[in-house]
């Protein structure tokens, strides 16, 4: 079986593909445009795609030799899952090989905004910094604060499970359906706006997609409030940056903790230039034995396609 793997992996990934396919692996950092995509999908038998590989509509409108996109990662709004299907294309992602670590850089973006540690490491290292003052840098106690979790799938019950065994917070939550199980006290709430009011800190968790597009906009930072924090390490179009930007330079909301963006990589200048907010690079899943962990979550589907078996993590 020819794949295709459209950027480079772990040491330990690349070797375990290549052993077992007939495998090309890109060294590329941008991903694959429309025309790039709709090619692989004539050359390769199955393509192991990122994100920012544009597999939009046009990509399938040829006669795809390709039968298996086997998605590394959770989240696979780059990819036209509806297309896909009509073209005979089953796409598969990773779902728990991300949990964890998402919802550890969700804890770290809380924190890191909460109590100003950005803000005060560049004071540190320009050479600014005087010495201990009672009153520097303040900023907020997380301990005993609601969090409101805006999609409560895997990652959004990791975020709040932490919150509430690691921080004594107050855990209410915003999803489609009804969510019972839980082995943490928390509360569902129907309305968004309901959430975002009670909430000091909201954190985005929703899948991406054209369902949650702009889903967090000017009202919904709005209902916030001045003395709460927005999370999102979803994906960057759930929330409306321009609006993001405007709630921030106003003062109606006390600040962001931000690991994806709407226009990504590219981010705005002006988050740039704002001290009351946490900008990382997508670091969400950006730990070596978790890269590795979802290279082989999506090896598993192409072991299972080759084999003629089901595939574990259908999506369409």
């Amino acid at each position: 079986m020819k794949l295709l793997v459209t950027r480079r992996m772990t040491q330990a990934a690349e070797h375990a593909l290549s052993a077992r396919f007939e495998t090309e692996i890109l060294d590329r950092k941008d991903g694959l445009s429309v025309d790039e995509a709709a090619r692989a999908l004539a050359d390769y038998d199955a393509i192991l795609p990122t994100l920012g590989d544009r597999f939009a509509a046009e990509a399938f409108q040829g006669r795809p030799r390709c039968r298996l996109l086997a998605n590394f990662g959770a989240g696979y709004n780059h990819i036209d899952v509806a297309a896909a299907a009509a073209a005979g294309i089953a796409v598969t992602n990773t779902p728990d090989a991300v949990t964890e670590a998402t919802a550890d850089i969700a804890l770290t973006l809380i924190l890191m905004t909460a109590r100003r540690a950005g803000e005060g490491e560049r004071l540190l290292r320009r050479g600014a910094w005087t010495g201990w003052e009672p009153t520097q840098l303040l900023g907020r106690h997380v301990t005993g604060c609601t969090v409101g979790i805006i999609g409560m799938g895997r990652i959004g019950k990791a975020i709040a499970r932490r919150c509430h065994f690691g921080f004594g917070m107050d855990v209410i939550f915003h999803n489609r359906s009804v969510v019972s199980s839980l082995d943490f006290p928390a509360r569902q709430v129907t309305d968004l706006d309901e959430l975002l009011t009670q909430s000091d800190f909201a954190v985005v968790a929703v899948p991406g997609g054209a369902g949650t597009r702009h889903m967090i906009g000017a009202e919904a930072l709005e209902r916030l409030g001045p003395r709460s924090y927005l999370i999102n390490i979803a994906r960057g179009d759930v929330v409306e940056e321009a609006a993001l930007v405007e709630a921030l330079a106003q003062g109606r909301i006390a600040g962001a903790g931000l690991d994806v963006y709407e226009f990504e990589p590219r981010v705005s200048p002006a988050l740039c230039a704002m001290e009351n907010v946490t900008l990382l690079p997508h670091l969400g899943t950006a730990a070596e034995e978790v890269r590795t962990a979802m290279a082989m979550r999506a090896m598993n589907n192409l072991v299972a396609f080759a084999e003629g078996q089901a595939l574990p993590d259908r999506v369409n």
